[in-house]
């Protein structure tokens, strides 16, 4: 006869799981909201690199048109849709229904992200071979965007988006912690802000950039406006439900919309090692 009886007991708030579950890229491009459509079409206008004249031998003054491009987003559908049976609800532990919706916007929020990384991955400007992250890696590639013309002074535009090992390479330099040089300095057990500035430029730091965790990661430096983003943001929908037939709830979440390189010489890629930063 057990002169124990031990009892379990579980937690019913769940704990969410390790996942990028926000966009922070959105704040990063330039936005449309679509109304109604499957196509945002933007604008890039400029003067084609036109030079100041003086008046022809007939005293006029020669005109001139300008250089007028316009570049289409394509809307696209995308969906997640989760479902579990009532049964699976009743058994399991936690707030499922309040798990699927929460686990479908994170889902809709990384695939805003996506959209907007295979767009920068389509700039063909980049710093040459893979080095580990470093200030002279950075103002390299501030300097081919500087001498793209594109104003690198604009620092509320000028936005950076690399892995969690070039960062961990930017934390190793005393221009990027100390108070010399940024407000907030990160190994002063002050929290790792979303968005650091330094060196002119806003930085942002995601786990799915192209080549993670390799020799051959790809990180972006750009402007503003060499990225656009199209939403309908007005209809994004994420909703619950229950189906009284089959006796089952689901949670969906959808969105159209699209993005676009405008630019290509506002986008550098700074081919980055990090293959140095992983786990053994």
């Amino acid at each position: 006869m057990a002169d124990t009886a031990f009892q379990k007991q579980y937690r019913q708030e769940t704990i969410a799981g390790f996942e990028a579950g926000e966009s922070p890229l959105r704040m990063s491009v330039t936005t449309e909201f679509v109304r109604q459509g499957n196509e945002a079409i933007f604008l890039v206008a400029d003067s084609g690199a036109a030079e100041a004249r003086t008046r022809g031998v007939n005293g006029l003054i020669t005109a001139r048109g300008d250089n007028l491009n316009q570049f289409t987003a394509t809307l696209v559908e995308w969906h997640d849709l989760a479902r579990k049976t009532s049964f699976n609800i009743f058994a399991s532990q936690g707030n499922q229904k309040k798990v699927m919706q929460d686990t479908t916007l994170k889902v809709m929020n990384r695939k805003v992200d996506s959209d907007i990384i295979t767009e920068l991955a389509n700039g063909t400007v980049d710093t040459g071979a893979a080095v580990t992250g470093s200030l002279a890696l950075v103002t390299k590639a501030i300097g081919i965007l500087g001498l793209a013309s594109v104003p690198i002074q604009e620092i509320d535009n000028m936005w950076g988006l690399i892995s969690p090992a070039m960062l961990t390479y930017f934390m190793r330099d005393a221009t990027f912690t100390s108070k010399d040089y940024v407000d907030v300095q990160p190994l002063a057990g002050g929290p790792i802000k979303r968005v650091m500035r330094w060196a002119g430029v806003n930085w942002l730091v995601h786990p799915n950039v192209p080549g993670v965790g390799t020799n051959a990661e790809k990180c972006f430096l750009y402007h503003r406006s060499s990225i656009g983003h199209a939403a309908d943001v007005e209809n994004l929908e994420s909703l619950v439900g229950y189906d009284e037939e089959q006796a089952y709830s689901w949670a969906r979440c959808s969105a159209f919309m699209g993005s676009k390189l405008l630019q290509n010489s506002g986008v550098v890629v700074m081919n980055h090692d990090g293959s140095a930063i992983v786990g053994v």
